[in-house]
């Protein structure tokens, strides 16, 4: 998945912690590339318990990494523009070389 603001690509990290984090935006799990975190407005979704923006989402919920709040996701929770097409044909382009399949 790339960042959401940028669009670089994450590559194979290094031993220890990613420098990637994770967001949330518009109901959808997104990366955030170190240079971009640089960038105070992300326009990233924030916990309405504490305004923290370390968020989680998963399975139909959204969960806060600061204070541990737990809403469920919005039904139909958009996703970056671009994103969903642009990563399907990636990941079938992979499938095709990986698998040796010709179009």
């Amino acid at each position: 998945m790339p960042c959401f603001s940028c669009g670089a690509r994450q590559t194979d990290p290094v031993r220890g912690a990613s420098p990637w984090k994770r967001g949330v935006r518009g109901e959808a799990q997104v990366l955030v590339c170190p240079d971009c975190q640089r960038t105070h407005d992300l326009d990233l979704d924030t916990c309405s318990s504490c305004g923290s923006a370390a968020l989680i989402c998963r399975l139909g919920e959204v969960e806060c990494r600061s204070c541990g709040a737990v809403r469920p996701a919005a039904a139909g929770g958009s996703r970056p523009s671009g994103l969903s097409k642009e990563l399907a044909d990636e990941v079938e382009a992979a499938l095709d070389r990986v698998l040796g399949r010709v179009h």
